[in-house]
């Protein structure tokens, strides 16, 4: 089913790739760079300036866990210089196909230079199977840039191969990545800053985005999502048990999901449900925001 699923692929975007760009290409001075996400689409931007077009594939609202991409981004794919990969899930399988249809496309990965941390809410469970938790002990957390520190990291790594592409606008890449490095330090220290002093350092979040976020500034996020999955009626009971034992009163979600499992896990713990957005496009901003609902949270 599988073969035949890459047959029709090839065969249905084969033709588009004959189409001419859509409204919104790059310019006569600019290139094409795919990013996955709308966060790393404004750090190529950033960086890039006016030099690059971006496209993002996972758009507002959407969630990349089972995103595939439709006819128009294939055809601006198939007219683009680079693609930053962020690890997401849908990544594994289209990525491939992309690049069989555009040999030229280089692939960048955001994860360079980064040692990634475990997915939170999975294998956890005691009476898990050996088996099981080995099949889980691989999944690692692809979000990446929803820590200061990591961002500029990556930041490092989005300026390297926009260089490599366009060596002629070196210098520009470097002084737009010397501006966001400094802005981004600067947002850890006021992070650091307002996360200290907090009455508790946990919070239960549904989905276990923000891990990179908790492990910069010792915080723990504590997942309703268990393995992806809603929790069962042991698990929620236990939730239940350690928001009231440590005092917590919020249940963190994001826009993108549905909130009907955190406001019944609000409302047995007497609490509430705050949205703090992990695909946010202005990434700084955003966890300025982020830091400020989990203070107000916490303390």
């Amino acid at each position: 089913m599988r073969i035949l699923s890459f047959t029709l692929f090839r065969i249905g975007w084969l033709g588009l790739l004959m189409l001419p760009l859509p409204a919104g290409h790059a310019g006569e001075n600019q290139f094409n760079v795919f990013v996955s996400i709308l966060p790393h689409a404004y750090l190529v931007e950033r960086i890039g300036g006016g030099q690059v077009n971006v496209f993002v594939m996972v758009g507002p609202g959407q969630t990349a866990e089972t995103y595939e991409p439709v006819p128009r981004q294939m055809v601006q794919l198939s007219k683009s210089r680079l693609y930053f990969q962020t690890g997401l899930p849908f990544e594994e399988v289209w990525l491939r196909r992309i690049q069989s249809l555009n040999p030229q496309l280089t692939l960048a990965d955001l994860r360079e230079g980064l040692t990634l941390l475990p997915m939170a809410g999975h294998a956890h469970e005691a009476e898990e199977s050996e088996a099981h938790e080995k099949k889980d002990e691989g999944l690692l957390d692809p979000h990446i840039w929803l820590c200061p520190i990591r961002v500029q990291i990556q930041a490092r790594t989005v300026a390297k191969y926009l260089t490599g592409i366009d060596p002629g606008h070196a210098d520009g890449y470097q002084k737009n990545l010397a501006g966001i490095l400094t802005e981004l330090q600067a947002l850890h220290e006021e992070i650091t800053q307002k996360l200290t002093g907090l009455r508790s350092r946990k919070f239960i979040v549904y989905h276990p985005a923000w891990g990179y976020f908790a492990d910069t500034y010792q915080l723990e996020q504590i997942p309703v999502e268990v393995e992806g999955k809603e929790p069962s009626a042991k698990q929620m009971a236990e939730l239940i048990a350690t928001a009231k034992a440590n005092q917590i009163k919020v249940i963190f979600v994001q826009p993108q999901i549905s909130r009907k499992t955190a406001e019944t896990l609000a409302k047995e713990i007497g609490g509430r449900v705050v949205a703090i957005d992990p695909l946010a496009k202005d990434l700084v901003d955003n966890l300025r925001k982020t830091a400020q609902a989990l203070a107000e949270a916490l303390r």
